[in-house]
């Protein structure tokens, strides 16, 4: 029973990750981008204020529940396909850590939109091609997820 429990967590984290992070990519970032300066470090900050911690909470649980689940799922195709989306959802939460995270600190958090520096570094070329990877493995970790309770 506890294995079912653990698996729709599993499931439900990864598919709302993704979901999220692939609406992110298809109406937030070309939004972003169409902004002037000013306008997308406020928005910016407020859609950072709903995200975090809530995005951070969702993909770790979702990989520590693959992660048990790979080291006790049955048959072995399953533990493997449960490990590969555990993997998958710590890309995603290292790439917004180490990447998406630290690109944002110095140019969107720590400034106020009404006054930009005058050397203020736009974050979004960079910030967009880190999100479409943690997009594509956060899919991908969904993907191989389900795939994993399939073959349960």
């Amino acid at each position: 029973m506890w294995i079912w429990v653990l698996s729709l967590l599993g499931v439900v984290g990864a598919g709302l990750a993704a979901g999220v992070l692939f609406g992110v990519a298809l109406a937030n970032v070309p939004g972003f981008a169409a902004m002037p300066p000013s306008n997308y470090v406020r928005v910016h900050q407020s859609f950072d204020r709903r995200y975090e911690p809530t995005m951070p909470i969702l993909v770790l649980g979702a990989a520590l529940a693959d992660l048990v689940l790979a080291m006790v799922a049955d048959p072995v195709a399953a533990r493997v396909l449960f490990a590969l989306g555990a993997v998958l959802l710590v890309v995603v939460a290292l790439v917004s850590q180490l990447r998406n995270v630290p690109l944002l600190a110095s140019s969107v958090r720590r400034v106020d939109p009404d006054r930009l520096p005058p050397v203020w570094i736009d974050p979004r070329p960079r910030w967009r091609q880190w999100h479409l990877v943690r997009t594509a493995a956060g899919v991908a970790a969904f993907a191989v997820t389900v795939a994993a309770v399939i073959n349960l």
